[in-house]
């Protein structure tokens, strides 16, 4: 697989060593070559991309189970002026770690990223109950906490994390594969500054947009659909997010597959900017999934042999119309 970013691009992501991030991160050829740097926070990696102190961001936002990560949306949407550039799927197994020799009895107290949390409530709900839940600003840190803090490490406190991060800090798996659904899966997206490009075609792509309103009104949403419905474009979310502006005022969060290069792709973004108060592109990029790169060389086989076929029909128009 050829690399998407050049040998040595520094990528920022939610640290420490052993976030689901990292994982996600690591788990795609394309990101390999870059110098990987573990920050505080998705609002951190973020401002470290948009002020040039790093090439690339790499963030979650969206997990099959607790839905968009909200702090990286807004942050997209409101707050940060970056593109999408690739997106990682990454399947989640959740476990629960804690100091060498500790009972699941004896855990009085879970401590990791809430949305971790999240994805194992019917199990911490059947395991443990009467646990009190503590809120992390990652999985990684969580397990850190316990595996470095002497305070944290009281025999009685657990986290929930990867077992990378269990290793990592010298912790144990005390029960593991705790989410409460098989298919958890969290979609991660590479972000970097307009001025970087957006990719090529490859066939096998997803455009994101969002969508302000002129005016709230009867059919508005509709009108906004009509458009994609229209052309035969292929809608794989669609989320409204309120404005901050007022109560009822609502923007559209829209992935579709296509890439703006699409003359198709152009005309309906065409329209959309014509009849909305504001469109904001967040980026053309190639499409995640383990089919993903059969599909890119299919549409681009198919595409090339449909170029040879209407070529050859245009090779038989005839010359001006007085000769």
């Amino acid at each position: 697989m050829t690399a998407f970013v050049a040998p040595g691009a520094s990528i920022g992501f939610l640290g420490p060593r052993g976030t689901f991030t990292e994982e996600a991160l690591r788990s795609d050829a394309r990101l390999a070559a870059g110098d990987l740097q573990p920050m505080r926070s998705f609002v951190h990696v973020l401002d470290a991309v948009s002020s040039g102190h790093i090439d690339y961001g790499f963030v979650a936002i969206e997990n099959s189970i607790e839905g968009t990560v909200s702090i990286t949306m807004d942050q997209l949407v409101f707050e940060q002026d970056l593109i999408i550039v690739a997106e990682v799927v990454l399947p989640v197994t959740q476990n629960l770690v804690g100091p060498p020799g500790m009972a699941l009895s004896q855990v009085k107290r879970v401590v990791s990223f809430p949305h971790a949390t999240g994805q194992c409530r019917n199990w911490l709900a059947a395991h443990l109950p009467e646990a009190e839940e503590v809120a992390a600003s990652s999985t990684a840190e969580a397990v850190r906490q316990i595996g470095e803090n002497g305070a944290d490490r009281d025999g009685h406190t657990a986290a929930i994390g990867t077992a990378l991060a269990a290793s990592l800090y010298g912790l144990d798996v005390l029960a593991a594969g705790i989410e409460d659904h098989d298919d958890n899966a969290t979609r991660f997206v590479l972000v970097a500054r307009p001025a970087s490009g957006i990719p090529a075609p490859s066939g096998h792509d997803k455009t994101s947009v969002v969508c302000f309103q002129s005016a709230d009104h009867p059919g508005s949403l509709h009108g906004i659909l009509g458009q994609f419905s229209a052309r035969d474009l292929n809608l794989v979310k669609l989320e409204s997010r309120p404005t901050k502006k007022g109560l009822g005022d609502y923007c559209f969060i829209i992935d579709f597959e296509g890439h703006v290069a699409d003359e198709v792709v152009a005309d309906c973004l065409r329209d959309l900017h014509a009849g909305l108060r504001s469109l904001k592109f967040l980026g053309s990029y190639p499409a995640a999934g383990e089919s993903g790169a059969g599909a890119r060389r299919a549409a681009t086989e198919a595409w090339q042999a449909a170029d040879r076929w209407i070529a050859a029909i245009r090779s038989n128009i005839r010359g001006e119309a007085n000769q």
